[in-house]
């Protein structure tokens, strides 16, 4: 229970108005709150780093969709990372370091069920916003789960410097990929992702999508792991081979679009080779968590996995970090620092 004193305010980005295409500083606003008294079963986290992550901007649309839009004048939520500070709770205890929800703000106010203790000697802190964190699990379901990957696979990624797709290409070579092949958007980005183990890696930006991916893999692939569709969709559906597979994680390439784009103009390629295409939500694949925790720090620890990071400072800087993530200057996990 709590012992010591506890700050009474806390700031913390609330969503100012919903963003019409790229979002701007002028969608956010930075603000004082006051903490409220804890209940029953609740803790205080000062969090220590937090996450800004591309599905963030289909939650500042007012529509429909697997989880609520965020809400006007209110603090926008995301995974974070801290130690316990007071708490009334029988099972997580002043010191703990534990992962929620409850982010874009320095102190939250979270249900003990809500929050999962993570253990800072094994990793630090933003490895559970990472690689340890959604990005790596979604990166993991998607290629085992969602595209069925078998040993001896060709790959491809896009996205591919990305948090979840750097995850993605490393796990497929570590579970035995034939090839794994990626795009980015940055000679830097390339030559990064070679270093991580992707056999191929072409800069989408120099030419056309479908000739470099045909280049870098002129017998096809199997497995196609999609965070960005649009061209690299259409592409992937062409290079396919009999019986391919896609796992659908995210359009990133379509996030700030004011209008619909066109759809792949190739789809009906997938009939005849009886191909499968996929979308998923990581949150309904939990029960693969365990499993690729193991893995994960298993491979951390002997160098098979690598998790680049890119760090921001600050909470006022946490609407710029989002934005550029959007715009592609992270080189692995994006992390805001608090």
């Amino acid at each position: 229970m709590a012992t010591t004193e506890t700050p009474t305010e806390t700031r913390q980005i609330v969503l100012a108005s919903r963003p019409h295409g790229t979002p701007t500083d002028e969608n956010f606003r930075l603000e004082t709150a006051a903490i409220p008294t804890l209940k029953s079963g609740q803790i205080l986290v000062q969090n220590e780093v937090m996450s800004v992550d591309p599905y963030m901007r289909g939650r500042m649309n007012d529509a429909k969709s697997y989880i609520p839009p965020f809400q006007i004048d209110e603090p926008l939520e995301g995974t974070a990372v801290g130690t316990v500070i007071a708490s009334e709770s029988d099972s997580i205890k002043v010191g703990d370091h534990v992962s929620h929800m409850l982010g874009w703000r320095e102190f939250s106010v979270v249900d003990d069920d809500a929050a999962t203790v993570v253990d800072v000697e094994a990793a630090s802190p933003s490895k559970y916003l990472g690689i340890l964190g959604m990005p790596g699990l979604t990166a993991y379901v998607g290629l085992t789960e969602i595209a069925k990957f078998k040993k001896g696979d060709v790959v491809f990624v896009s996205g591919a410097a990305g948090a979840v797709g750097s995850a993605v290409g490393q796990i497929a070579k570590a579970l035995g990929a034939s090839k794994v092949i990626g795009s980015a958007g940055s000679a830097e980005k390339i030559a990064r992702i070679k270093e991580l183990g992707f056999d191929e890696a072409f800069n989408y930006k120099d030419g056309d999508v479908a000739e470099s991916l045909t280049k870098a893999a002129p017998d096809g692939i199997d497995v196609y792991y999609d965070n960005v569709g649009g061209d690299h969709l259409q592409a992937a559906i062409g290079a396919l081979r009999k019986y391919g597979r896609v796992a659908m994680c995210g359009a990133v390439s379509q996030y700030n679009n004011t209008e619909p784009e066109p759809g792949p103009n190739n789809l009906f390629l997938a009939v005849g080779k009886e191909l499968n295409l996929r979308g998923f939500i990581v949150g309904n694949h939990y029960d693969l968590a365990e499993e690729f925790h193991k893995h994960a720090i298993e491979w951390l620890q002997d160098g098979t996995l690598q998790a680049d990071e890119t760090f921001r400072d600050g909470l006022e800087n946490a609407p710029q970090a989002f934005i550029d993530l959007l715009g592609g200057a992270n080189t692995g996990k994006m992390v805001v620092r608090l």
